[in-house]
């Protein structure tokens, strides 16, 4: 649900009731909900295998979610073609990227999994250009490409053997970013436009998604022998809190305060996860991680630039940060600026 995250053209939401919590406060809550998201699969991944924790967290999303579908009394969407977009949405938004995070997680630290989930925007970016016909390159959004990957490479450490990260890790978290850009470059092109409401588009993307995992989790895994409290209330959050309520969130800032402000919570949450990396469990950084960090969020900005966002479509779904335009955690189909 990719960033979503997070990350086009002022989609269409229906009006809503204005909050009584100030909107600048829940942009804060979601920033610090998508930025602990990787806290909590490092903590979930002590106790449970990758897949168990990507399973668990698609199931208390999606219960959320279907809840708040129930209460509402919305329909579901129909026709087998739009189920059909989805299922290969809820893979490349949902599935793939949250699974590849966790195994990332294994090896890499939170917080640099937090940082190449700030690459989605430069990604989309290149498949944008390739898959979108109307998105066409400028030299801006070019340069911002480059020093978005400079970033990168600074904070691996590349001039000096990516600083002992781990290449496996490494490349599963930036692989998942790319997933996200593939997903919401997919979503931009096959469900624009449905009709549907993105609450009902959402929530079925996530219960696909949730399916898929459900499918797949027994092939590979044993059932858990134990259910360690703080783990198992770590997969719980990141599902019911980061993947289910942070949607609702994000939701209601884009129709409150448009998708351009409420994308830019993709510049905070590598921010929130290195923090909360640092100062809750204690992982180490050096001085190229936050630089190359900051680096790589100036080139996300620089390849967004002045675009016009895409109609209605389908929730990003993430869980994760919403995405941007161009590219999780994760946004809305017609929102992203994620992550």
């Amino acid at each position: 649900m990719g960033r979503s995250g997070p990350e086009t053209g002022s989609p269409s939401v229906p009006p809503v009731r204005r909050p009584a919590v100030d909107w600048r406060i829940r942009f804060a809550v979601l920033s610090l909900i998508w930025g602990f998201s990787f806290l909590l699969i490092k903590v979930g991944t002590q106790a449970y295998v990758p897949l168990q924790v990507t399973l668990g967290r698609m199931v208390f999303g999606t219960a959320v979610l279907i809840a708040v579908l129930a209460v509402r009394r919305e329909r579901m969407p129909r026709g087998a073609r739009t189920w059909g977009h989805l299922a290969v949405a809820a893979f490349f938004l949902n599935g793939l990227p949250f699974s590849l995070f966790a195994y990332a997680e294994l090896t890499i630290p939170s917080t640099l999994a937090g940082i190449c989930n700030a690459t989605t925007p430069l990604w989309g970016m290149v498949l944008s250009i390739v898959a979108l016909s109307e998105d066409r390159p400028t030299r801006r959004r070019v340069v911002g490409l480059g020093i978005g990957f400079a970033g990168v490479l600074t904070v691996l450490g590349a001039w000096q053997g990516f600083s002992g990260q781990d290449p496996a890790g490494t490349v599963m978290a930036l692989v998942a970013s790319l997933s996200y850009a593939v997903g919401w470059v997919y979503v931009r092109r096959t469900l624009a436009g449905t009709g549907n409401s993105h609450l009902a588009m959402s929530g079925s993307q996530l219960l696909l998604g949730t399916a898929q995992l459900a499918l797949v989790t027994p092939l590979f895994t044993t059932f858990p022998s134990a259910f360690p409290v703080l783990p198992l209330l770590s997969v719980l959050a990141l599902g019911a809190f980061g993947t289910g309520f942070a949607f609702l969130l994000q939701y209601g800032l884009v129709a409150e305060v448009g998708p351009t402000t409420a994308s830019m919570v993709t510049y905070f949450i590598p921010v929130v996860a290195t923090a909360a990396g640092v100062l809750v469990l204690g992982e180490a950084i050096t001085w190229n991680t936050p630089v190359g960090a900051l680096v790589v969020l100036v080139g996300a900005a620089l390849t967004q630039g002045r675009r016009r966002f895409a109609g209605r479509g389908a929730i990003m779904a993430k869980g994760g940060p919403a995405r941007s335009p161009a590219g999780h955690r994760t946004g809305m189909a017609g929102v992203q600026a994620d992550r």
